[in-house]
């Protein structure tokens, strides 16, 4: 288990203060994969780095299945360490090894020897679908291979848990999905505890069990990802769902509403039903389905009438049907 406890990082000099994390807590089960979101500058790669130790905390504790690294000695600390991956956006390869060496360097390192090395590395590649490309160099893979090659490197140090910051953001669409889909496999295979930090929603969807939405260095809402989806709290955690919310703000008109739903609940008569009962029209401004851990969850932006009364009697119609999550948007 991963326990981080009142985490406090401060940048400081001459001129300049920053708070980059203030009185962070929250806590990660083993085998869980875990989601921090944010915005830039929200916190999140300061907060990846203190777990792994790169960057020390001013205050607070980080507990790595029930040892303070705080408490460690710096001996005992490197040994932790070793059990803690750590992919990039960037992918950090060596870009003058080939791929086969590149996932032999951590086992290098560790004092094993070449042949056992390369014998591992060659079944992590396949692991990752790469073992045809164990002698090309990285300057000849995809963006999408070279995360694989970096994911098998992570496997050759045997984790126990995988640090994903920002680990598909300069990938495309699908492969971002495949990279997702190629964590979540290993994390169910290897039983690692994995911990994704992102600014996209649809990465959290796609593969966190839970996630906590960190903004201006506060961990402000924490919650299952489906709750969040379906009832977001905070305005940091309706800005991140309501992806066009902006846009849509900006149009002259009535109240937004945004409505949330299973794709099994009949949300079209919902609607249609609301325009019958109060012979009013209603501007239907997004609509989009995700999947979240295999079901499909909808979310629909729709502006009311400008008439505050009607609008108001819509709202209370809307609430009282159980099938829907209904939200103002300001």
């Amino acid at each position: 288990m991963i326990k981080v406890s009142h985490l406090t990082k401060t940048y400081e000099t001459k001129d300049i203060k920053v708070e980059a994390l203030k009185d962070v807590s929250f806590e990660v089960n083993d085998g869980e994969i875990y989601g921090i979101i944010g915005l830039s500058g929200a916190g999140k790669s300061t907060l990846i780095r203190c777990l792994n130790r790169l960057e020390k905390p001013n205050s607070g504790s980080i507990e790595i299945d029930g040892d303070k690294l705080e408490e460690l000695s710096e001996k005992e600390l490197r040994l932790k360490r070793r059990k803690i991956g750590m992919i990039f956006q960037s992918f950090n390869l060596l870009m003058q090894s080939n791929v086969i060496d590149n996932v032999c360097f951590p086992m290098t390192i560790a004092g094993i020897n070449k042949k056992e090395a390369k014998s591992k590395a060659l079944e992590y590649l396949k692991v990752v679908g790469l073992e045809n490309k164990a002698n090309a160099y990285p300057s000849q893979l995809s963006g999408g291979q070279k995360q694989r090659v970096a994911i098998a490197r992570v496997l050759a140090s045997n984790p126990e848990i995988l640090l994903c910051d920002e680990a598909t953001s300069a990938l495309d669409p699908e492969t971002t999905k495949q990279i997702l889909t190629l964590i979540k496999d290993i994390n169910q295979k290897y039983n690692i505890t994995v911990f994704i930090i992102t600014h996209q929603m649809s990465v959290i969807q796609e593969i966190c069990n839970r996630c906590a939405v960190l903004e201006n260095g506060e961990l402000v809402e924490e919650n299952t990802v489906d709750e969040l989806f379906r009832n977001p709290k905070t305005d940091a955690a309706k800005r991140l769902i309501f992806n066009t919310t902006n846009k849509a703000s900006k149009l002259y008109g009535g109240k937004l509403l945004r409505i949330a739903f299973e794709e099994t609940n009949s949300l079209d008569p919902v609607i249609a039903n609301m325009i019958l009962e109060f012979k009013q029209p209603v501007s239907i401004l997004q609509s989009d389905i995700s999947l979240i851990h295999g079901r499909s969850k909808g979310q629909m932006l729709i502006q009311l009438p400008v008439d505050e009364k009607i609008a108001n009697q819509m709202i209370d119609y809307l609430a009282k049907n159980d099938s829907v999550v209904v939200q103002e948007v300001n």
